[in-house]
């Protein structure tokens, strides 16, 4: 193997490795869809089973009830198409060679963190160095 070679070997996972992680974020994407279609169907209640179309009356903490719980799982199901996006986003990287690699120090980002998270494109070590959101 030639110097440029072994350079190369180093800063790249290997076909096998990015299988395991592909079929790590093809899981991940499909549990995430179907979590994306439960809460859509709860804060549009397509899947109510109830009176409310049909009852005369209103009670006013049931509909705040109803507002509050509606605007909560439509904002986690914002932050659910997100995350299926940066799944997504992480499978074109798979393809194009540049998967597992750190966007800012360009040092491959460990298999541990990509496990947990999967669409990471930042190392351990670039992501310390980010400011803390508040």
């Amino acid at each position: 193997m030639s110097k440029k070679e072994e350079k190369i070997a180093k800063t790249k996972y290997s076909d096998a490795e990015l299988e395991e992680f592909r079929q790590i974020i093809l899981k991940k994407l499909e549990d995430a869809r179907k979590d994306l279609k439960m809460l859509t169907d709860a804060y549009t209640f397509n899947n109510e089973n109830d009176t409310n179309d049909t009852s005369p009356t209103f009670k006013v903490l049931e509909e705040g009830y109803h507002v509050l719980s509606k605007e909560e799982n439509s904002q986690l199901a914002a932050r659910q198409q997100k995350f299926i996006t940066n799944l997504e986003n992480a499978l074109i990287r798979i393809k194009n060679g540049t998967y597992g690699v750190c966007r800012e120090t360009g040092k491959l980002i460990s298999k541990e963190r990509l496990r947990s998270v999967p669409h990471a494109t930042l190392s351990i070590e670039a992501k310390l160095k980010q400011p803390q959101k508040k």
